[in-house]
Protein backbone atom coordinates (compact mmCIF):
# COMPACT_ATOMS: atom_id res chain seq x y z
CA UNK A 1 0.00 0.00 0.00
CA UNK A 2 3.27 2.55 0.96
CA UNK A 3 4.80 1.44 -1.94
CA UNK A 4 1.97 2.12 -4.25
CA UNK A 5 0.72 5.78 -2.77
CA UNK A 6 4.35 6.68 -3.25
CA UNK A 7 4.58 5.52 -7.15
CA UNK A 8 1.66 7.91 -6.83
CA UNK A 9 2.92 11.00 -5.94
CA UNK A 10 5.85 10.30 -7.72
CA UNK A 11 3.69 9.61 -10.88
CA UNK A 12 1.78 13.25 -10.03
CA UNK A 13 4.50 15.32 -9.41
CA UNK A 14 6.48 14.46 -12.18
CA UNK A 15 3.45 14.91 -14.69
CA UNK A 16 3.05 18.65 -13.42
CA UNK A 17 6.79 19.22 -13.90
CA UNK A 18 6.01 18.71 -17.50
CA UNK A 19 3.34 21.59 -17.64
CA UNK A 20 5.45 24.25 -17.50
CA UNK A 21 5.18 27.06 -20.11
CA UNK A 22 7.57 30.10 -20.13
CA UNK A 23 6.19 33.47 -21.26
CA UNK A 24 8.45 35.03 -23.74
CA UNK A 25 10.28 38.05 -22.45
CA UNK A 26 8.97 41.19 -23.74
CA UNK A 27 12.61 42.80 -25.26
CA UNK A 28 12.54 46.67 -25.44
CA UNK A 29 13.14 48.73 -28.61
CA UNK A 30 14.05 51.86 -29.02
CA UNK A 31 11.36 54.53 -29.27
CA UNK A 32 11.66 56.41 -32.94
CA UNK A 33 13.38 59.24 -30.92
CA UNK A 34 15.84 56.86 -29.74
CA UNK A 35 15.99 55.29 -33.06
CA UNK A 36 16.16 58.68 -35.07
CA UNK A 37 18.67 60.73 -32.61
CA UNK A 38 21.15 57.66 -32.52
CA UNK A 39 21.74 57.57 -36.08
CA UNK A 40 21.63 61.84 -36.75
CA UNK A 41 24.20 61.16 -34.07
CA UNK A 42 26.28 58.86 -35.97
CA UNK A 43 25.99 60.30 -39.15
CA UNK A 44 27.08 63.58 -38.07
CA UNK A 45 30.36 62.10 -36.99
CA UNK A 46 30.37 60.03 -39.81
CA UNK A 47 30.08 62.84 -42.02
CA UNK A 48 33.33 64.51 -40.14
CA UNK A 49 31.84 66.88 -38.36
CA UNK A 50 33.65 67.80 -34.51
CA UNK A 51 30.46 67.55 -32.08
CA UNK A 52 31.22 70.32 -29.43
CA UNK A 53 27.46 69.30 -28.01
CA UNK A 54 24.78 66.83 -28.18
CA UNK A 55 21.86 67.32 -25.72
CA UNK A 56 19.09 64.74 -26.14
CA UNK A 57 16.19 66.47 -24.43
CA UNK A 58 16.54 69.83 -26.54
CA UNK A 59 16.98 66.94 -29.63
CA UNK A 60 19.93 69.61 -30.75
CA UNK A 61 23.61 68.02 -32.41
CA UNK A 62 26.05 71.05 -32.33
CA UNK A 63 29.54 70.90 -33.87
CA UNK A 64 32.15 72.44 -36.92
CA UNK A 65 33.87 70.92 -39.67
CA UNK A 66 36.51 72.70 -41.83
CA UNK A 67 35.00 76.37 -40.32
CA UNK A 68 31.29 75.12 -41.07
CA UNK A 69 28.96 75.71 -38.29
CA UNK A 70 26.43 72.69 -38.28
CA UNK A 71 23.18 72.08 -36.22
CA UNK A 72 21.01 69.15 -36.13
CA UNK A 73 17.57 69.01 -34.83
CA UNK A 74 15.82 65.99 -33.90
CA UNK A 75 12.20 66.68 -33.01
CA UNK A 76 9.44 65.13 -32.31
CA UNK A 77 6.61 65.47 -34.45
CA UNK A 78 2.56 65.79 -32.98
CA UNK A 79 1.77 62.48 -34.96
CA UNK A 80 3.99 60.85 -32.98
CA UNK A 81 7.19 60.83 -35.94
CA UNK A 82 10.32 62.55 -36.02
CA UNK A 83 11.81 64.88 -38.03
CA UNK A 84 15.20 65.25 -38.75
CA UNK A 85 17.04 68.63 -39.78
CA UNK A 86 20.26 69.51 -40.67
CA UNK A 87 22.17 73.34 -41.18
CA UNK A 88 25.15 74.34 -42.08
CA UNK A 89 26.54 78.02 -41.56
CA UNK A 90 29.47 79.62 -42.98
CA UNK A 91 32.42 79.01 -45.51
CA UNK A 92 30.07 76.11 -47.20
CA UNK A 93 32.75 75.96 -50.62
CA UNK A 94 35.15 74.63 -47.96
CA UNK A 95 32.58 71.26 -47.99
CA UNK A 96 29.95 71.59 -50.41
CA UNK A 97 29.03 67.94 -50.09
CA UNK A 98 28.97 67.83 -46.69
CA UNK A 99 24.89 68.06 -46.28
CA UNK A 100 24.75 65.14 -49.00
CA UNK A 101 26.90 63.12 -47.22
CA UNK A 102 25.04 63.87 -43.64
CA UNK A 103 21.69 62.40 -45.68
CA UNK A 104 23.63 59.51 -47.07
CA UNK A 105 25.02 58.00 -43.57
CA UNK A 106 21.38 58.95 -41.53
CA UNK A 107 19.73 56.95 -44.34
CA UNK A 108 21.89 54.12 -44.16
CA UNK A 109 22.21 53.98 -39.88
CA UNK A 110 18.78 53.98 -39.91
CA UNK A 111 18.71 50.57 -42.48
CA UNK A 112 17.00 52.75 -45.71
Amino acid sequence: MLRRLCIIMILSVAGLSGCVVYEPVPTASPSKFDRAWNAALGAVQDAGVQISSAEPSTGVIRGTKDGIDVNTMVVRQADGGVRVQFETKGPTQNDPGLPNRFSQAYERRMGR
